[in-house]
């Protein structure tokens, strides 16, 4: 059995190489935000407020619901 090594595991387990970038990127973007609550010691409602967002998707960040991300911009 051949083993097939990946850079990232967004490689590995996605086909398309764009959707590989955008995972790898939201999975980077929502590492260093968590990184950031936690390092001010924020509160999910605290995050939220910051972030101009609810306090359901500051909840989503923080139990890394990629799913729920994107890089587009919503105003």
């Amino acid at each position: 059995m051949k083993r097939e090594r990946f850079e990232n595991v967004w490689d590995a387990i996605e086909v398309d190489p764009a959707m590989a970038e955008n995972l790898k990127l939201r999975s980077t973007l929502m590492i260093e935000l968590k990184r950031h609550i936690q390092t001010e010691q924020l509160t999910q409602a605290q995050a939220a407020k910051v972030f101009g967002a609810s306090q359901p998707r500051s909840s989503n960040l923080m139990h890394g619901k990629i799913d729920a991300f994107s890089l587009d911009l919503h105003v």
